[in-house]
Formats: structure tokens, C-alpha cells, sequence
């Protein structure tokens, strides 16, 4: 299983197109797509759950591609050093 970060996300985006994209690659697992608590607007990113072969196709597919008229920035999400953050 990987994770990979999806960034420069439309505001306008619903999880219900994201998932309609990414699961041309393959299965997936979970999403994570943070909204703005007040606007209720996606905040720009996402993480994504894939098996790994999909989470490859993935990246070399959309790293680069328009959505919504933003091009996406597709990377795997990786722990920072120190133990601090999200993972």
C-alpha cells in the first residue's frame, strides 16, 4: 500500500470527481481530501491510498495533468524526519 500526495487540487473539486479520476488507475483504498471548515472548498490537496503497481501508474499518468484547469502535482507522500507531522 502506498500514499501519495495530490496537490494543486481546484477549490471547486468534490471528492465524489477526484475519485472518479484517480480510480481510472486502479482501487481506491482511502481519500483524504481536508475542506476548508467555513467555505466548505477543497484546500488545494489530497492523499490517496493505492496498492502499489496502481499508485505507480498514477503518478507517471497525472503528475503534470490538467484537472479543472489546474495542473496536479502527483508525489508519494513520505513521513518527515524528526517523528512530527501527519504520519
Amino acid at each position: 500500500m502506498k500514499t501519495l500526495f495530490i496537490g494543486n487540487i481546484a477549490p471547486q473539486t468534490t471528492e465524489k470527481e477526484l475519485r472518479a479520476l484517480l480510480g481510472e488507475y486502479g482501487k481506491v483504498r482511502k481519500l483524504e481530501m481536508p475542506r476548508d471548515i467555513f467555505s466548505g472548498k477543497c484546500k488545494g490537496f489530497a492523499f490517496v491510498d493505492l496498492e502499489g503497481h496502481e499508485a505507480r501508474a498514477l503518478m507517471a499518468a497525472l503528475d503534470g495533468k490538467t484537472f479543472l484547469d489546474q495542473p496536479l502535482k502527483v508525489r508519494e507522500d513520505k513521513p518527515k524526519p524528526g517523528g512530527k507531522g501527519r504520519r
